[in-house]
């Protein structure tokens, strides 16, 4: 019958110009950086190559481990005051440290390492970073001419 075609579509530039706040908090909610409808991932940590839903290219990522570590740091500045506080008061034995902490941790970290993950990607997309700079262009016209 009709020919079905599958492409992406093309990355338009948006309507009004995306705060840096307004990125953060798309990554920080998985959502595409430039119109915030689309998904950023398509698998729990696996970023998409472009926006399914306004073709924005994201495959330029880099965020490697800085994630990892930012999450380490949250965690950690989270959780170590309540485990002494714990331990200063009531000094339970190791193995009630074990069965709280350790699945404390875990919850902790599975639960952010997404939403920081998107948000390293976002503030890369609105800084221009690591071939995202054509992003930037588009964005913002005049940046394009700007030295870095």
């Amino acid at each position: 019958m009709f020919p079905i075609e599958f492409s992406l579509p093309r990355p338009q530039p948006p309507s009004q110009s995306v705060s840096a706040r307004d990125a953060f908090l798309r990554g920080l909610r998985g959502c595409c950086p430039a119109c915030g409808e689309g998904r950023m991932f398509r698998k729990f940590l696996k970023v998409n190559d472009a926006c399914p839903h306004c073709g924005e290219e994201l495959h330029h990522q880099r965020a490697d481990d800085f994630p990892a570590y930012l999450v380490i740091v949250i965690v950690g500045h989270l959780l170590v005051p309540v485990i002494l506080a714990v331990e200063t008061e009531f000094a339970p034995a190791y193995w009630v440290h074990a069965v709280l902490w350790g699945p404390a941790v875990i919850a902790m970290t599975v639960g952010l390492i997404q939403p920081v993950k998107g948000a390293v990607v976002a503030m890369q997309w609105f800084l221009g970073m690591h071939g995202f700079e054509d992003a930037k262009g588009r964005r913002l016209p005049s940046a394009a001419a700007e030295p870095i």
